[in-house]
């Protein structure tokens, strides 16, 4: 995700110590641990705000996952799990990436919970790689660890909930610039989602985008992306003044993120993103930076305007 101006500064970067087969292993076992220190079970039809901040927790505990790193298959792993155990199967789709650092082999995954309707679908995305840096090592609790947990936790009560049209949770691989955000270093997963989608007919039935992405600050503050689709901002904040929540602010910022992606197919697509978050892209993008109530803010504002988007979507 980037403003349009100015650039982004140019950070060094280098993929952290790779994972060996035991830490792998040992990784892999603490993912199947995953909700067991939430506390008590949450109603099926409620986004659990801790849970999602715990699915965080393990994403953390992974370490670094940038395109085509150990952690990021472990990642993979980890969330099929978890939406498996709702009844949702998340199907891998792999790619070669193009990059600056060379050809990358990238995986988007995609997840689609059942509705009414046929010949449609209503995508909710975000990204679950992190950067990648050479001279620190970045664990991306908010960027990247939030967006992918929060997704999650929303698809536990999506799985409950009647929705009138299918419902896609696009997990994004690459949204993250390998060198630096200029030219096509950047939005890999969602490009070539969209340019998939194109290729076997069915970006016709993508109605609408809801993208979530940096959205765990503890301070969150979401400004209205004047690049995002004036309706689903519309949508969005009305409902954020029904929820009386602070955190959606009525401030304008122009951001370049993968909504982009779906946008420039002439997709419908919102942002939900907070920028203005001091730890972005440091060694402090830790856990103690995400806060369950920003998580639980985010979701009371979506599924608060959902019914609203696909009132607007079976018009």
């Amino acid at each position: 995700m980037e403003p349009p101006s100015p650039p982004r500064p140019a950070r060094p970067s280098r993929l952290s110590r790779a994972l060996g087969p035991g830490a792998l292993l040992s990784l892999a076992a603490l993912a199947l641990a995953a909700c067991a220190s939430s506390g008590q079970p949450a109603s099926a039809s409620h986004f659990d705000g801790a849970r999602a901040r715990e699915h965080v927790a393990q994403l953390v505990a992974i370490g670094p996952r940038p395109p085509g790193s150990p952690g990021a298959a472990v990642a993979r792993g980890y969330i099929t799990r978890q939406l498996a155990s709702y009844g949702i199967t998340a199907v891998a789709q792999p790619f070669t990436a193009q990059t600056p650092l060379g050809t990358i082999q990238m995986v988007n995954l995609r997840a689609t919970v059942p509705g009414a309707a046929r010949g449609a679908r209503l995508v909710i995305a975000g990204h679950y790689d992190t950067k990648l840096f050479r001279r620190f090592r970045f664990v991306g609790a908010n960027d990247g660890g939030s967006s992918a947990a929060f997704l999650i936790e929303l698809g536990r009560v999506l799985a409950a909930r009647k929705n009138p049209m299918p419902i896609e949770l696009l997990f994004l691989d690459g949204e993250e610039a390998l060198v630096e955000w200029t030219g096509d270093d950047h939005t890999y997963g969602s490009r070539h989602y969209v340019e998939a989608s194109r290729e076997d007919g069915s970006l016709a039935e993508l109605r609408a985008v809801i993208l979530v992405d940096m959205i765990g600050d503890r301070d969150l503050r979401i400004r209205r992306d004047s690049n995002s689709t004036d309706w689903l901002n519309d949508l969005v904040w009305d409902a954020a003044a029904r929820a009386k929540r602070p955190e959606f602010v009525r401030e304008e910022a122009s951001i370049e993120d993968d909504h982009w992606s779906f946008t420039d197919a002439g997709i419908p697509a919102v942002d939900l993103i907070d920028l203005e978050y001091p730890a972005w892209h440091t060694a402090g993008d830790t856990l103690d930076k995400v806060s369950a109530g920003s998580l639980q803010a985010v979701a009371d504002v979506l599924l608060l305007a959902l019914p609203d988007i696909e009132r607007y979507l079976a018009r």
